[in-house]
């Protein structure tokens, strides 16, 4: 493909003028169809999807629309691409970038901010000012792949070099598209406080962000970290990333279970991954006083709070969206260590021209999938062929 003379690009990674791209049509339709390879900009890289996992707001994005928004309406029957949780190989570099090598394997973070904004320049990029302010409109440089631009249920796509994080030859395809999942319970940590080694942890709902919370917060040192959930297969994998305690929640009180742990006085921290309704009053009765919640999940229904307690025990409640403060580099880090093994999650894998099936097992919950990944076939080739 011929790009601009400011795109640098390699004959050992050809790129091709159209790419094959699932485009998301009315809710739940997901077609596949022909899209041409964009091209990177100022600060962006061309990165060849060679994995992506399935995320469960893309699953929301698929059938509801937000939080995505198009052109700034709903993402339906605009040629728009979902999926943002995928890793690949960088094929160009646009102008000016010199921190990334063509043929380097990276993961990517959703959100690149404006960069000019008060939050963006507080590192707190995942809200920028600019979010929802310049749909259609990249100038100004705020850009969150899957949400307000092309995601990566394709073969290709751009990205700022501020969403990358590199990955070495250690981690799997597969393992490193949950580095971003990984990096979601890595900034809730940070908000936290980020010290947490010798403290209390409670993570509430084993999900993909609540499994990995507990590895991260074990990693970082945290003791005990205490696991609830209702799936007592999810609370093993728990176990397995390091949940000194696990509590099933229809069998035993969990905020009792909790106190039990800590020696009467409730956890230093609770993340919150469950998003159920009673989540957060039950994450003040489990936090000790003067603890901090941070709620990871978006509930589906109105919340009723019981603020009388927070306030009367100073209780602080942060809420956090998306995977900021470069978590998922740090997350990666981890990771690149083996301090953790985020594949316990990924229960199957399909090839991208399967996506509406795995899209399927990962909303449905077949098998009891966690985490499902889809794979691009056409990039295992081109791996084999340069092998060679």
């Amino acid at each position: 493909m011929a790009f601009s003379a400011d795109v640098k690009t390699s004959t050992a990674y050809p790129i091709p003028e159209t790419q094959k791209a699932w485009v998301l049509g009315d809710p739940g339709e997901l077609i596949l169809t022909e899209k041409p390879v964009p091209a990177p900009d100022r600060a962006e890289v061309l990165v060849r999807i060679d994995a992506i996992a399935v995320c469960g707001t893309d699953i929301e994005v698929i059938y509801q629309g937000p939080p995505a928004l198009i052109e700034g309406g709903l993402p339906f029957n605009k040629n728009w691409t979902p999926g943002h949780e995928y890793m690949g190989t960088i094929v160009a570099l646009g102008k000016g970038v010199d921190e990334y090598e063509i043929g380097q394997r990276v993961t990517v973070e959703i959100h690149a901010g404006c960069g000019q904004c008060k939050r963006c320049r507080e590192g707190m990029y995942t809200s920028c000012h600019n979010y929802g302010k310049n749909y259609g409109d990249q100038n100004k440089g705020h850009r969150a792949n899957g949400f307000t631009t092309d995601g990566g249920f394709c073969e290709y796509a751009v990205n700022n070099i501020n969403t990358l994080a590199k990955v070495s030859d250690v981690m799997s395809d597969a393992e490193a598209t949950l580095v971003v999942t990984a990096g979601t319970s890595m900034y809730g940590l940070t908000e936290l406080g980020g010290l947490v080694a010798g403290e209390s942890v409670v993570i509430t709902g084993p999900g993909p962000i609540g499994l990995l919370g507990v590895a991260v917060a074990k990693a970082l040192g945290a003791s005990p970290v205490i696991l609830t959930g209702t799936r007592d297969n999810r609370l093993a994998i728990g176990t397995k990333l390091g949940a000194d305690y696990v509590v099933n929640v229809t069998n035993e009180d969990a905020v009792e279970k909790v106190k039990e742990y800590t020696a009467g006085i409730g956890a230093d921290y609770v993340l919150e991954c469950s998003g159920a309704r009673n989540s957060l009053n039950e994450a003040g009765k489990m936090a000790n006083r003067g603890g901090k919640i941070c709620l990871a999940a978006f509930p589906h229904e109105d919340v009723p709070v019981d603020v009388m307690h927070l306030v009367a025990n100073n209780i602080y409640v942060y809420g956090i969206r998306g995977e900021g403060k470069s978590g998922t580099r740090r997350a990666a880090a981890l990771m690149d260590q083996k301090r953790f093994d985020a594949t316990l999650i990924h229960t199957h894998t399909f090839d991208m021209g399967e996506l509406p099936e795995a899209i399927r097992y990962a909303k449905d919950r077949v098998e009891d999938a966690i985490k499902v990944v889809v794979t691009n076939s056409f990039a295992y080739a081109q791996k084999a062929e340069a092998a060679e």
